[in-house]
């Protein structure tokens, strides 16, 4: 579905360099506001869209390994010889990141373009040689702060490729993507991509907590500009303004876009071949909606290309989740991906009525990002529409909300006692289950097949609940499943959502 690889975004990690220049001056300074950056959006979508150059073909047909054969050095990064409280590298061109971005400063008001210098960038005898001409640039970004420890500023935050960009918190490893907009995903046409084009740098002063980033959005069917107030910690806080000019209606726009990888845990085990009892940077989209209600979906990686709507008006919070959280769910010690960040979105003000939107894209490997997440609205943004609109998105812990989680979730043959499938919903020890599975009930429903009342029993080693039912699918294709714990008539769970896939 991406034509960005997980391994682009790993690449992007691990690897990068720099190039000769964009035609501009260091010494050019110009006043700057986002309001500037608006007129841009504003112009560029009152012009026909016209594609950017490309850095010249061999920096394209390099290899993985000859693009990780470069690296920025950290110690000469952008207000390293500052007092500032940020610090911020580079990265290449060319492999995966075609075409050049421009990155700005802005100090006191005014805006100043970064110039590219190679000897910023180390190399390895097995680097090869490329073009200094044509058009070349920096690809993309990383943030640095000071975070746990005081004496070093590590990264936290990258920006890259299109539109994505990623973060994680305190004692995270990068896992999900968010971008800045989602164009037509899973229509039969094709996606679009939006692609950031320019960056502006707000300079930090000392001891500031806070990086403010903008970017200029441009895309054949709209144009954007983007301000970030990015805030470090535990888990790392962006609050987004966003201003976008629709060229074209926008039928099919994905608002707040998020974008993991999900590819097997004890619901799908059996297909993969692999020594690690599950496989995922994400787990669960959750979903608190606008009555209030909270679901739990658990992600598939299905054999065919599948979309969910959850309609909704005015949602409070969506995002992807990472709920296993012990080395041994997945056991890979090189991946750490009970490490990887949970990603929520909390809308700011009126998004109207539309839907959740889950797509998930058959994978067989893990370095592919094949489930999406965003908000679609319900009616398209005409052609000449400007749209406003903010947010914010926390990556890394997992929102604090009042209802039992599910923690797990299990599904297979039924062995003994007929035709089926059984399938297992462990909820998390809480204050709500203290008088025992009695105390609950149970509320199981689907739209397709008949289920069995369920049998609830206490998980000795979780001190949570778990809950047990079986159904036959027969020849359906799918099952849509729902369950939910009630207590006294009241929500005692999450509502736990599952499609079943033949």
């Amino acid at each position: 579905m991406s034509s960005f690889s997980r391994r682009s975004f790993l690449a992007a990690a691990l690897g990068s360099s720099a190039l000769s220049a964009l035609p501009v001056l260091a010494s050019e300074t110009e006043p700057f506001s986002r309001g500037v950056v608006v007129a841009k959006a504003r112009a560029l979508a009152e012009e026909a869209y016209a594609e950017r150059p490309s850095v010249p073909q061999d920096w394209l047909d390099q290899t993985y390994d000859d693009y990780k054969a470069r690296w920025f050095r950290s110690s000469d990064a952008l207000w390293s010889d500052t007092g500032r409280s940020y610090n911020v590298d580079f990265f290449l061109p060319g492999l995966y990141f075609p075409r050049p971005v421009q990155i700005n400063t802005v100090t006191a008001g005014q805006a100043q373009p970064v110039p590219f210098d190679l000897t910023l960038f180390d190399k390895t005898d097995k680097a090869p040689d490329l073009t200094t001409d044509g058009h070349l640039g920096y690809s993309g970004l990383r943030l640095r702060t000071v975070l746990d420890n005081p004496a070093q500023k590590n990264e936290f935050c990258v920006f890259q490729g299109a539109s994505y960009f990623r973060a994680i918190g305190i004692g995270n490893t990068y896992g999900l993507s968010a971008r800045g907009l989602a164009l037509k995903t899973a229509d039969p046409e094709g996606e679009e991509f939006p692609e950031f084009i320019e960056f502006w740098l707000e300079a930090p002063a000392p001891g500031q907590r806070s990086m403010v980033v903008h970017a200029l959005m441009d895309s054949p069917s709209v144009t954007g500009a983007y301000r970030f107030v990015i805030t470090p910690g535990n888990s790392t806080v962006m609050d987004v303004e966003a201003t976008l000019f629709a060229r074209e209606e926008l039928n099919h726009a994905g608002l707040a876009p998020l974008t993991s990888m999900f590819l097997f845990d004890a619901t799908n085990r059996s297909r993969f071949d692999d020594f690690r009892p599950a496989v995922h940077d994400s787990d669960g989209l959750l979903v608190v909606n606008g009555n209030g209600e909270t679901l739990w979906r658990p992600l598939a990686n299905p054999t065919r290309l599948q979309v969910s709507s959850f309609l909704d008006e005015n949602p409070r919070g969506f995002g992807l989740m990472q709920r296993a959280r012990k080395l041994s769910d997945f056991n890979d010690l090189e991946a750490f991906y009970h490490k990887r960040p949970c990603l929520w979105v909390e809308p700011q003000g009126d998004w109207g009525p539309g839907a959740v939107t889950l797509v998930e894209i058959p994978a067989d490997k893990e370095i592919y990002d094949n489930t999406v997440a965003y908000w679609r609205p319900r009616e398209p943004y005409a052609a000449g529409a400007q749209i406003s609109l903010s947010y914010r998105l926390t990556w890394g812990e997992e929102p604090e909300l009042p209802m039992p989680r599910v923690t797990d979730t299990a599904e297979g043959a039924r062995i003994f006692g007929g035709p089926g499938r059984i399938v297992t919903i462990d909820f998390e020890a809480h204050p709500l289950f203290d008088d025992g599975p009695e105390a609950l009930d149970v509320h199981i429903h689907s739209p397709h097949v008949a289920t069995s009342e369920g049998v609830l029993q206490r998980n000795p080693e979780t001190g949570g609940l778990r809950l047990a039912f079986n159904f036959d699918p027969g020849d359906q294709d799918y099952i849509e499943l729902r369950a939910q714990l009630r207590k006294d008539g009241s929500p005692a769970s999450e509502v736990w959502l599952y499609r079943w896939t033949a």
